[in-house]
């Protein structure tokens, strides 16, 4: 595997588990291994999403691995708001 490919991959999922660690500390409630297991398998198809759709044209910069983690971040929040909406 290119390492191109998988430091994409790992900038992704990284985000998408900030933003699931983050959610967690924000709600000040218990922590909910379910919740948070839901949260890292969208972060593992944000990253997986992320490695497969990546352009490398100019290679990789950091800003470059900084939209992956805003891109992985939002996967999660949008996962999860969308879940919340549906299941009201």
């Amino acid at each position: 595997m290119d390492w191109r490919v998988l430091s994409i991959a790992l900038a992704a999922f990284g985000g998408g588990i900030l933003s699931a660690f983050l959610g967690f500390l924000d709600s000040a409630e218990p922590f909910n291994g379910r919740k948070f297991a839901k949260s890292v398998g969208f972060a593992l198809l944000s990253g997986i999403g992320f490695a497969v759709a990546y352009e490398f044209r100019d290679g990789i910069t950091i800003k470059d691995l900084g939209l992956a983690v805003l891109g992985g971040a939002g996967v999660d929040s949008l996962s999860n708001r969308a879940l919340g909406t549906i299941r009201r």
